[in-house]
C-alpha cells in the first residue's frame, strides 16, 4: 500500500485502482499550527497580502553549534537557535529554552507566539525566542552555566537591548540569566543589565518577574468571571501543570479570586479533592516525592483525566497541544484559561467555541510574564526601580486594557477570543510594518 501525505496534513490510501480516502490527521508542529492561526486572522482582516506574506516566517532565523566542556573533562557540542521574528514595533523580546526535544519549528511557533503576544498586551517589542537542545536534568550546576555562556558567545552579536532581548523559559531560571548577561557585558565591555530580563533581583530584575505569567493569568480569569457574571468565591479550577506558572496560579487564584483550586497535575499525574486542595500540604508533598501524584489528601487521576473535570476553569499551564480534536468535546469547563503556550489546537479552538466555553487565549493570557519583563527592561535602561506595588499595579492596569480590547473585538465581529487576539495583533504589527514603509 503506498500512502501520500495530503496538503491539509492528511493521507490519502491508495489500494489497487480504487482510492480510499482517510479523515485528516490534525497536525501537532507548532509552527504549522501557528501559521494556520495567523491565516484566519488574516482571512477575517482582508490583510494585505504582502503584509501577511511578510508574517507567515520569521525575518531572522539563527541555528548555532558550540563546545562546552565537561565535568569529566571531554568538549561536547550542543546546538542552539534563536529566532527574531518581527521586530517592526521594536527589538524582538523572548525566552531561551533548555530542552532535549527543542526544534527550530518549535523556536519558530514560539517567536510568532511572541510577537502576538507583545502587541496585544501593546508593550513596544517584537516577538523572538531561542533555545539549547540540552537535558539540564542530566548536567551539573558548572555544565549548566558553561552551556549559558557557550549560547552567548555564539549568538551574542545577534543580541543587545535595542536588538534583541532574551528571558528565562523552560528550564532555564534567574541564575542562568544572570550568567547569561554577565558573558554579554564581558563581550560588550561595559556591564549591560538591560539585554536580558529575568535575572535575579540584585542583578537588575523586577520585583515581581517571579509570579508575573501566572498572576497575568489570574487577572485574565478575574475579569473572564465578571464578564460571564460568575461569582469568584463559587469558581471552582483545575490546573494542568504544577511548574512555576502552574504554582503560581493555584496560589493567586485563591489569594486574589478567592476561587476554590479542586486538581492539579505534573508530568506524572494528578490529584483531585472536590472540596479543595490545601495547596501548602500539595506544595510540602511535591517538595518531598517529586511529584503530585499521590498526595494523601486527594484522589489519584491522570492529566487527561483532569482536563475533562467537571469544574469552572482549567487552566492548562504545561505544554503545547493538550486539548485536541479528540478529548475538545469533553472538556467541561466553562472557562479555559491558557498559562501555556500552544495547548490548543485549531481543531479544537473550533469545538470549544462552538459549545460556549469562554477560551482566554495564550497570548494573551499568559503575557503577563512578558510584560513585566518588559518594566525590567524599562527599569534597567532608566536606572530606576520601582517597588512591589508599582508593578502589581501596572501590570494588572495593562491586563485589563487588553482582556477587555480583546472581548470588544470578538464581540463586534462575532469571532472567538483566539481570532480576536490575532486580529488586534496582526492589526498593530501591520501598521508598523506600513508606517516603516516595509509595505
Amino acid at each position: 500500500m503506498k500512502t501520500l501525505t495530503s496538503s491539509a496534513g492528511g493521507s490519502v490510501s491508495s489500494r489497487g485502482g480504487g482510492v480510499a480516502t482517510r479523515a485528516p490527521i490534525e497536525s501537532l508542529n507548532p509552527f504549522e499550527i501557528a501559521q494556520r492561526q495567523l491565516d484566519r486572522a488574516a482571512l477575517r482582516l482582508n490583510l494585505d497580502p504582502n503584509v501577511h506574506a511578510l508574517l507567515k516566517e520569521p525575518k531572522r532565523s539563527l541555528e548555532v553549534r558550540f563546545p562546552v566542556r565537561m565535568d569529566d573533562g571531554t568538549m561536547h557540542v550542543f546546538t542552539g537557535y534563536r529566532v527574531q521574528y518581527n521586530d517592526a514595533r521594536g527589538p524582538t523580546k523572548g525566552g531561551i529554552r533548555f530542552h532535549p526535544d527543542e526544534t527550530l519549528d518549535t523556536v519558530k511557533a514560539l517567536a510568532a507566539w511572541m510577537t502576538w503576544k507583545c502587541a496585544v498586551v501593546d508593550v513596544p517589542f517584537g516577538g523572538g525566542k531561542g533555545g539549547v537542545v540540552c537535558d539540564p536534568k542530566r548536567l551539573s550546576s558548572t555544565e549548566i552555566e558553561r552551556v549559558a555562556r557557550g549560547y552567548i558567545r555564539a549568538v551574542g552579536r545577534f543580541l543587545s537591548p535595542e536588538k534583541d532581548i532574551p528571558a528565562p523559559d523552560v528550564y532555564t531560571t534567574p541564575q542562568i540569566m544572570g550568567w547569561m548577561m554577565d558573558e554579554y557585558s564581558a563581550l560588550a565591555g561595559q556591564n549591560e543589565p538591560a539585554v536580558i530580563t529575568g535575572k535575579p533581583v540584585p542583578l537588575g530584575g523586577s520585583l515581581g518577574r517571579g509570579d508575573a505569567t501566572a498572576r497575568g493569568t489570574v487577572h485574565c480569569i478575574v475579569e473572564a468571571a465578571k464578564t460571564l457574571g460568575m461569582e469568584l468565591r463559587d469558581v471552582t479550577v483545575a490546573i494542568q501543570g504544577y511548574g512555576n506558572a502552574g504554582h503560581f496560579v493555584a496560589k493567586l487564584v485563591e489569594e486574589l479570586a478567592g476561587s476554590r483550586v479542586v486538581a492539579i497535575s505534573d508530568s506524572r499525574g494528578g490529584t483531585f479533592a472536590p472540596n479543595g486542595i490545601d495547596l501548602d500540604k500539595l506544595y510540602a508533598h511535591k517538595m518531598t516525592t517529586g511529584s503530585v501524584q499521590g498526595f494523601s489528601q486527594g484522589e489519584r487521576i491522570s492529566n487527561k483525566e483532569l482536563l475533562e473535570l467537571d469544574v469552572d476553569v482549567l487552566v492548562p499551564a504545561a505544554i503545547e497541544n493538550v486539548i485536541t480534536a479528540e478529548n475538545a468535546p469533553k472538556v467541561k469547563a466553562t472557562i479555559v484559561a491558557e498559562a501555556a503556550n500552544g495547548p490548543t489546537t485549531p481543531e479544537a479552538d473550533d469545538i470549544l467555541y462552538g459549545k460556549g466555553t469562554f477560551l482566554i487565549p495564550d497570548l494573551l493570557c499568559n503575557a503577563g510574564g512578558v510584560t513585566v519583563s518588559y518594566f525590567e527592561w524599562v527599569q534597567n535602561l532608566s536606572g530606576f526601580y520601582w517597588t512591589l506595588q508599582d508593578v502589581h499595579e501596572r501590570l494588572k492596569g495593562k491586563m485589563g486594557d487588553a482582556f477587555r480590547s480583546v472581548h470588544e473585538m470578538a464581540r463586534s465581529r462575532e469571532v472567538d477570543n483566539r481570532t480576536a487576539a490575532y486580529m488586534i495583533a496582526v492589526q498593530r504589527v501591520g501598521e508598523a510594518m506600513r508606517l516603516r514603509g516595509w509595505v
